[in-house]
């Protein structure tokens, strides 16, 4: 029986083959859960009505329904807020050193790449807009805000063919230097997303606030904030592989330690874990909806869940929706 070759993996094939991967892996996992799109990566309700507009059957919610101006023009009208109208989203994304770390399928960039894909497709509409800052180990190239899935490929494009391997240069923006620079290049409220490992800034032992906490809260106070924490499995626990050679990809110090020792593998698990929940409790502080991706995940699914949650926040917070006459609802 002839056995088949085993697929080969995201980081195995050509850009354009890899654009073409995420493209699908989106489209057919994700198209026609979300209806209105851009909605359900938003964190909770957090938009203004702004008018009404015809209901359409199949589209809208019930729930959302304008009784007052339905009664007045006898067709059934829906509540329109912000967000259903042109979006504007802005993409920050971790390019530096300690991203190309992966012992998975994907490497944290990769996996990066993938979440911008999954915002970008789910956010792309007439009318709505596209911008990216891209931060690396020499500063922060800007990509304006445009529309188009061509756009949107040549991002892509761009993040996946970006140099890898550089250490940083003297005097090189951290990460909270680039949310400020983004939150001073958008204009207008809109949404922004993050993806990074959040590793940069981060206090010496399991308090205090991260160095980009104040820029992400000053982000949060006009946009609607997503942070995609990208993380991979062997920075929260490391293997009992004996001597192991360990690098700062942001310095380039190297160390050797032994992983045969269990009671340093459980001190490596703890500091992990307590700086993990200090990234949580800091974004939370910050007003951002934290979005947790793993390499060795189904990330697809991961955002599938968050999307989810928000959309059931959103319907909860939503007022309710007034009896019709004769007991209808």
């Amino acid at each position: 029986m002839r056995q088949l070759a085993p697929e080969p993996t995201l980081r195995q094939l050509a850009p354009e083959h890899r654009l073409r991967r995420l493209e699908l892996a989106v489209t057919r996992r994700l198209d026609g859960l979300l209806h209105g799109q851009h909605l359900g990566l938003l964190p909770g309700p957090g938009s203004e009505f702004t008018g009404a507009r015809e209901y359409r059957a199949g589209e809208d919610e019930v729930r959302r329904m304008d009784w007052a101006v339905t009664a007045r023009t006898t067709l059934p009208h829906v509540r329109e807020v912000d967000a259903d109208r042109e979006l504007t989203t802005w993409l920050l994304v971790d390019s530096t050193p300690s991203m190309d770390f992966g012992t998975a399928d994907l490497d944290k960039r990769e996996l990066a790449v993938a979440a911008v894909a999954a915002v970008g497709f789910l956010t792309a509409g007439v009318g709505n807009r596209l911008g990216a800052h891209l931060l690396d180990a020499v500063g922060i190239r800007r990509l304006p805000a445009r529309t188009g899935r061509a756009h949107l490929l040549n991002l892509l494009t761009r993040l996946l063919a970006a140099p890898r391997g550089d250490l940083p240069v003297a005097g090189s923006p951290s990460l909270a230097d680039a949310v400020t620079t983004l939150q001073g290049a958008s204009s207008g409220r809109g949404l922004a997303v993050v993806v990074s490992d959040f590793l940069d800034g981060l206090p010496d032992g399991e308090t205090g606030t991260p160095a980009w906490e104040r820029a992400m809260r000053r982000l949060a106070v006009r946009h609607q904030v997503l942070a995609v924490e990208v993380t991979d499995p062997r920075e929260l626990e490391l293997p009992d592989v004996g001597l192991l050679t360990v690098i700062d990809p942001e310095t380039g110090r190297r160390r050797e330690i032994s992983t045969s020792d269990h009671r340093l593998r459980d001190r490596f698990a703890t500091a992990a874990a307590g700086q993990r929940d200090l990234i949580r409790r800091a974004l939370r502080r910050a007003g951002a909806a934290h979005l947790p991706l793993r390499t060795d995940r189904d990330w697809v699914a991961e955002i599938v869940r968050h999307v989810h949650t928000q959309r059931r926040l959103a319907g909860a917070a939503r007022p309710p929706v007034p009896a019709l006459r004769g007991g209808a609802a």
